[in-house]
């Protein structure tokens, strides 16, 4: 359900930019989310579609990057792609692990007309 705040903060923020760059009309909108957040690409969209009603952001493309979670490993220094229940080193075993990807929520870029 958190994509509904998600998208009306992401449809402000594009009806913003547009605005200010004195555009009539969206065309896309750029999107990154980090597999972490827990954000369902299709929910979003399906929020987009109702809230863009009447904007100027009616009938933008949706484009989703999504980020796997990874980490880099304390002990040996090595980043890994971590998996849902496995968050051990696979080359030395640690379990201290430093997430350094995978929490990004942000629009990336959009294009306008």
């Amino acid at each position: 359900m958190h994509e509904l705040a998600i998208t009306q903060s992401m449809i402000d923020l594009v009806l913003e930019q547009a605005e200010k760059a004195g555009a009539k009309e969206v065309g896309k909108i750029n999107l990154v989310i980090g597999e972490m957040t827990g954000v369902v690409e299709r929910c979003v969209q399906f929020y987009f579609d109702f809230l863009s009603r009447g904007t100027p952001a009616e009938g933008a493309a949706l484009s989703f990057t999504m980020v796997p979670t990874t980490a880099r490993c304390q002990g040996c220094d090595k980043a890994v792609e971590l998996k849902e229940f496995d968050w051990n080193c696979p080359y030395c075993q640690s379990n201290s692990m430093e997430i350094i990807a995978g929490k990004e929520l942000f629009v990336e870029s959009i294009e306008v007309e």
